[in-house]
């Protein structure tokens, strides 16, 4: 995966609306969403499958190593580009999520990993995902848990609708039979460096623009790997992000 990226010609400008490898202060959501992919490609193994909102690509990338096929869909032309460019063992394309463009029945599996937080119309993407996948075929869905990433509303400028897991099995029950929801947790090394600060990590970070912080903050979010989280079945309420696996 390293050599792949290394390898590409043209580089995507941060906007703060996807995470991308690479990036020192963006290594920590980069390694969040890492941590939710390997969770994914275990369920997706050896099935043709969809990365719906697949942006940079290394997610897909991932999910290439265990399944047999791999189509990465995005919306913006450039980021598709990209994406081919650097991760060339899987297909991307671009394409509407509201209307995905695929026959009835394409995939084994859809990954759509910190996407429909950022849709208009969450529940047209949920029957579009249905659609899409063959008899019993599996969605693994994640996003930012709503409970502890802004109670008080909305706060990312490029997320339309946030979810509790009891909201997000309501947009899900209309198409899907949720077979697990979960949440991704910071592990012993975080959760000691939150009681050292008194305060969240995640929460540490968003108080000062990256070049305003100081040594010690910089240095423990470029040691963030996917190992520093786990991913629970216990106290969802309380986790950083949702994870759900539903089948048709």
């Amino acid at each position: 995966m390293e050599a792949e990226r290394n390898a590409a010609p043209n580089a995507l400008q941060l906007t703060g609306e996807r995470t991308m490898p690479g990036i020192a202060g963006e290594n920590y959501w980069f390694q969040r969403h890492v941590i939710a992919y390997r969770f994914a490609a275990a369920l997706v193994a050896g099935g043709e499958v969809l990365d719906a909102g697949c942006g940079e690509g290394y997610g897909a990338s991932m999910l290439a190593e265990r399944a047999t096929k791999v189509v990465g869909l995005d919306l913006e032309a450039d980021v598709v580009e990209h994406a081919q460019a650097t991760y060339p063992s899987v297909r991307f394309q671009t394409g509407d999520l509201l209307s995905l463009p695929f026959p009835d029945g394409s995939f084994d599996g859809v990954v759509t990993l910190q996407v429909i937080e950022h849709l208009q119309r969450p529940r047209e993407f949920v029957s579009e995902c249905a659609r899409v996948l063959r008899e019993s075929g599996v969605l693994i869905l994640s996003t930012p848990n709503r409970l502890t990433f802004s109670p008080q509303g909305i706060r990312n400028p490029f997320h339309t609708v946030e979810f509790s897991a009891a909201d997000l099995r309501s947009v899900l029950a209309p198409k899907f039979t949720v077979e697990r929801m979960a949440g991704t947790f910071h592990g012993p090394r975080i959760a000691m460096i939150e009681r050292i600060i008194r305060n969240s990590f995640a929460e540490r970070q968003i108080e000062q623009p990256v070049p305003d912080w100081p040594g010690w903050l910089r240095r423990a979010v470029e040691r963030v790997r996917p190992d520093d989280f786990r991913i629970r079945d216990a106290k969802i309420d309380r986790s950083l992000d949702l994870i759900a696996v539903a089948r048709r």
